[in-house]
This record gives C-alpha cells, sequence and structure tokens, in this order.
C-alpha cells in the first residue's frame, strides 16, 4: 500500500471571513457548535490512515494551536505519528506575497527530510468527507502524475463563486482550473485537494518561486496542465466552502437539516475534535428549543429556533433566537431579539432591544464584545 503525509493548507490568500477572521484563522473557526473547520482535514486523514500531518498557518495560530493540541484528539498513535503546526515566520505587508507557496518554501527542509513517497494536501476552509486512502491508491493506479478532487454542483451561478472549478475533458483529464465567475450553472468546482508525489510537489514549489514571487500552488498546477498527466476524481457528499461571511453562515445553518447531517457525519467516519468537560445543558422553565443544536454546558431561559448554540452559552428569560449562531460562552440579556445574527465568542448582548439581519446579509457580533 502506498503511503502518504498530509498537509492541510491555511494559507489560501484569496479567502476573507470579514470580522471573525481577525481572530483565528478559518481551521479555527467554529462549525455547528461543537467542531472547528480543520476538525474535517484532519479526520478524513486520520480515518485514511495518514498520521504525519503538516498544518500551515499564516497569521493568528493561537487559537487553532490551542484546538489541536496533540494528535492523540484525532485517534493518532503519537508514537509513529505526529501533527505538526508551521508557521510562515516572513510575512509581507503586502497581502499578494503571502500564498501557500511562500509558506511551503519557509519549510521546505521539513518536506525533505520526510521519507513518504506521496503527499495529500487538503484545505483549511473547505467542509467534506474523503477517503484519502482510496483516492491515493486510485492515483497511484492511474499512472498520473497529479490527481485533483472536484465536486459537481448544479448551483454554480449562486454558490462558489470566489472558488476554482476544473476545466475536464472526456476522460476526467484536467485542461485547466478557472475562478467560477457564476456565468455557468453546472461546474466541477475544486476542492483544493491535491494527490502527488512527494518530489513532484517539491519540484513545482521551485517551479513556482522560480516563476513569479506571488504565484500559489493553484497556479503552477494550473500552468502545467499540459505538461503533466493531471487528472480529476469527483467528490461524493456534503461539501461546503467557506469563502465569505455568508457561505460561512449558510454552511452551518444547512447542517440544521438531518439529511443533510446524514451526508457529512457518519458513525463508520467519526470526525475528530479536541473535546471539553462541560456539564449537560440545563433548560430551565419556560424555556424552548426547536430544530436547533445545542452544545453542552449552556443555561437556556429563553427561546431558540433554527439556531447553532455553541458551548457554555447563557441564554436569559424572554430572548428570541432565530436563525442565528451563537458561539460559545456568549452571554444573551434579558429580553432580547436575535434573528439573522453571528455572535462571536466571549460577546455580551444586555443594553439592546433586538438585532435584526436578513438571510442575504447575517449581523455579527465582534468577539468579546458587549453591546
Amino acid at each position: 500500500m502506498a503511503k502518504a503525509f498530509g498537509i492541510i493548507n491555511s494559507s489560501a490568500n484569496h479567502i476573507n471571513i470579514e470580522g471573525m477572521q481577525k481572530y483565528r484563522p478559518i481551521g479555527a473557526f467554529p462549525f455547528t457548535g461543537k467542531y472547528r473547520v480543520i476538525d474535517f482535514p484532519l479526520s478524513n486523514m486520520s480515518n485514511s490512515d495518514i498520521d504525519r500531518i503538516l498544518v500551515y498557518v499564516r497569521e493568528n495560530p493561537r487559537s487553532l494551536t490551542e484546538h489541536i493540541r496533540t494528535a492523540g484528539n484525532y485517534n493518532i498513535n503519537s508514537k509513529r505519528g505526529h501533527i505538526q503546526v508551521l508557521f510562515a515566520e516572513s510575512n509581507s505587508a503586502s497581502d499578494i506575497y503571502n500564498t501557500d507557496i511562500s509558506v511551503f518554501m519557509e519549510n521546505l527542509s521539513i518536506i525533505e527530510r520526510l521519507s513518504f513517497p506521496y503527499v495529500v494536501i487538503a484545505p483549511n476552509y473547505m467542509v467534506f468527507t474523503q477517503d484519502f486512502d482510496a483516492l491515493l491508491q486510485q492515483h497511484v493506479e492511474s499512472g498520473a502524475d497529479i490527481t485533483l478532487l472536484y465536486h459537481r454542483t448544479n448551483e454554480a451561478k449562486e454558490r462558489f463563486l470566489l472558488s476554482d472549478y476544473l476545466k475536464l475533458n472526456r476522460q476526467k483529464g484536467v485542461e485547466g482550473i478557472e475562478r467560477n465567475r457564476g456565468t455557468a450553472k453546472e461546474r466541477d468546482i475544486f476542492m483544493d485537494t491535491y494527490v502527488m508525489s512527494r518530489q513532484l510537489f517539491i519540484d513545482l514549489v521551485h517551479k513556482a518561486v522560480d516563476y513569479s514571487s506571488i504565484c500559489n500552488l493553484c497556479q503552477i498546477v494550473a500552468m502545467s496542465c499540459r505538461d503533466l498527466d493531471i487528472r480529476g476524481v469527483a467528490h461524493r457528499g456534503y461539501f461546503a466552502a467557506l469563502t465569505d461571511f455568508k457561505s460561512y453562515f449558510d454552511a452551518n445553518l444547512e447542517l440544521l437539516d438531518p439529511a443533510v447531517q446524514c451526508q457529512l457525519f457518519s458513525p463508520q467516519w467519526p470526525i475528530y475534535t479536541d473535546t471539553s468537560d462541560f456539564c449537560p445543558t440545563h433548560y430551565f422553565a419556560g424555556a424552548s428549543a426547536k430544530n436547533s443544536i445545542i452544545a453542552n454546558g449552556c443555561v437556556i431561559r429563553g427561546n431558540v429556533e433554527n439556531s447553532i448554540i455553541g458551548r457554555g452559552v447563557v441564554i436569559d428569560e424572554g430572548v428570541t433566537i432565530k436563525n442565528s449562531l451563537i458561539q460559545a460562552h456568549a452571554h444573551i440579556g434579558k429580553g432580547i431579539h436575535l434573528e439573522y445574527q453571528v455572535i462571536d465568542k466571549w460577546a455580551e448582548v444586555l443594553h439592546v432591544d433586538e438585532i435584526i439581519g436578513s438571510p442575504d446579509n447575517p449581523g455579527y457580533v465582534k468577539r468579546e464584545d458587549i453591546i
């Protein structure tokens, strides 16, 4: 069986989730109350017997490193496996220079010392499940130089507008990679997931550096389509690309649908996370919760509907929360009405009567803010 190490690429500089990204990288974003976004690629790799994983972080690393902590949280034997967080120590003031290639180049000596023949690269801003071992075996058997994972959608005019898509021929060969501009209904959305040999990856990093100081991995692979055998493999199941604030908001709330949950979560493919020892949530007399995901450790005295509530949240009497994300340890004061809001961690909403957004324009209350 071919063996690979994993890279979780946290250096996509075209992604900006306004507000929340100021405090943590996207991989550390809460997802469905219990998880962080990075739990999904880490669990995919762990479940696929990839136990040597490099996690690249471009900025604000504290919350992500605190969450990952040990490989044991992800069912990886620490005696033979390791999750290593690598940082970009020379961030440029101009964001165009802060590419994934620049981060890879800074840490290339670590990759060169690894003995694994293959590498699987996955993004930190997409949520999906995938058997990377099966994908690796398919790559090896095909004889391709690079295998790229994609998701077929018929909603490309409305969704995935900041993502790339693959131009495929009839044999699933990749002829190009372009940005989805919303001009067509059906697209094969590129999932920023690559399988290739370790040596080819190293060669591409050097090639990108020689070509341009602002070149990224996707661009150098796209430019290599004529020279290399690059093939696409279709993904099946749930897929979300968290590329802006609204896509993050929508992806969370669509997981309230049990049918959608079943596409992402399976007993045969567990999603691991850093667990917390909280007591069960306490629902007081008069409280109600409908079609919501509520984590443990909360105090609920008000009404919650179509919402996701993180750990340790306090919701006082007379509160109504609809279609909202309330992150861990937030406090919603008496009689307040919230709709279509994201309330970040440790925030307190105490001195207003209502904050109401809309499905197209959800609102945001900053971390540790008091309003």
